[in-house]
């Protein structure tokens, strides 16, 4: 026998879905919003009916977007030539959000995962594909150092290489004000095989 009723079941259920909720994080979710935020549920629905109803992808860079009109793939950000390839929309607000970057972004929504039945058609590398021909003077790669995103990584290097557009990478090392003992092996390795000449006063 369930210790909830249905709708609450289905409620517990649904707000599982969310990443990194497991069951005790939801129960505590939804006895929240039942007991002491019911007008504040009431908003939650409306926003994620009002969300699902009107926001889809641009069919340029695949950003999450309300209108024709992305705001990712302005006349100025393409004027830059550069495109900046990500895995996910989180990825692309956090380099926007920190840093001087203004050209424009490719959203992969995922990363090469043969497993997982993730393949060149799930990221869009048809459409990206033809934008490399279309003008861009730099494709920028701001994946992440998993095992994916470097498959992913040479995989789209190689795209841009047959369409003779130049390929950079971010960089991926220590963190500013880490400590080398705290850092994992992997990271540290990484960092030293690419590590970078230093300008200074004497060169």
């Amino acid at each position: 026998m369930s210790a909830y009723s249905p709708r609450v079941g289905r409620l517990i259920e649904s707000l599982r879905r969310l990443p990194g909720v497991g069951p005790k994080s939801a129960q505590r979710m939804a006895f929240h919003l039942l007991d002491r935020d019911r007008e504040g549920a009431s908003q939650l629905a409306r926003a994620m009916v009002d969300a699902l109803d009107g926001v889809g992808r641009c069919a340029r860079c695949r950003m999450f977007c309300e209108d024709e009109a992305c705001a990712y793939c302005s006349p100025q950000r393409e004027a830059s030539g550069q495109l900046c390839v990500v895995e996910t929309p989180a990825d692309l607000v956090a380099i926007d959000r920190h840093t001087g970057y203004g050209g424009r972004y490719f959203v992969l929504m995922g990363r090469l995962s043969p497993l997982d039945g993730i393949g060149p058609e799930q990221l869009g590398l048809d459409l990206l594909e033809q934008q490399l021909a279309d003008g861009i003077s730099e494709m920028i790669l701001a994946l992440n150092p998993s095992v994916e995103g470097e498959a992913t990584a040479y995989y789209l290097a190689d795209l841009a290489a047959r369409a003779g557009v130049p390929v950079s990478r971010i960089a991926h090392g220590i963190p500013m004000g880490g400590e080398l003992e705290y850092v994992d092996g992997g990271t540290l390795s990484h960092a030293l095989s690419r590590r970078q000449p230093l300008q200074g006063s004497g060169q």
